[in-house]
C-alpha cells in the first residue's frame, strides 16, 4: 500500500503506517530510530480529511510484521508521531472506530479490533501501566 491512497470517497484518504499506539497515534517514518520512509503527506491527508464535509481519516496497517516478527500495535510509540486524530484504524483483524470515543475506549478498540491476538493481553497490561482503564 502506498503511504496515502485513494478511496471511493475523495475525502476518505487511506494512509498506511508502520506502527500505531494505544493513544491512536501513527508512526509512518521510522523503524528503530532510523528513517525508513518519509511520511509522504500523511499529516496533510489526515488534516484535509477532517476538514472536509463527511471526511474520514483512515489508517491501515497489518497487525503483525512477519519479517521482524513483531506487533505493529504498541502501547506507546517511541519514535515520532506522524499523525493522530484518525477516524478509523484498520488491520486484517478488523476496524477500530477512533473519532468520538474517549481514550480508554479507543485503546480497547485498537486492542480488540486491530492488534494481533498474540499480543492483546500484553497490550492491555501496557495500557494499564499508561493509565488506561479497561
Amino acid at each position: 500500500m502506498t503511504p496515502c491512497g485513494s478511496s471511493p470517497n475523495p475525502s476518505w484518504p487511506r494512509c498506511s503506517a508502520l506502527q500505531v499506539d494505544l493513544f491512536a497515534e501513527a508512526n509512518a517514518s521510522r523503524v528503530h530510530g532510523r528513517i525508513y520512509s518519509g511520511f509522504g503527506g500523511q499529516t496533510d491527508f489526515v488534516v484535509g480529511a477532517l476538514h472536509s464535509p463527511g471526511g474520514l481519516a483512515i489508517i491501515a496497517l497489518p497487525s503483525w510484521h512477519p519479517k521482524a516478527d513483531v506487533s505493529t500495535v504498541v502501547p506507546r510509540l517511541t519514535g515520532p508521531v506522524t499523525s493522530f486524530q484518525h477516524s478509523y484504524i484498520v488491520s486484517e483483524q478488523g476496524t477500530a472506530a477512533i473519532w468520538g470515543h474517549d481514550a480508554s475506549a479507543q485503546a480497547e478498540q485498537i486492542i480488540t479490533q486491530v492488534a494481533h491476538p498474540r499480543v492483546r493481553d500484553s497490550l492491555r497490561e501496557g495500557g494499564r501501566a499508561l493509565g488506561f482503564r479497561f
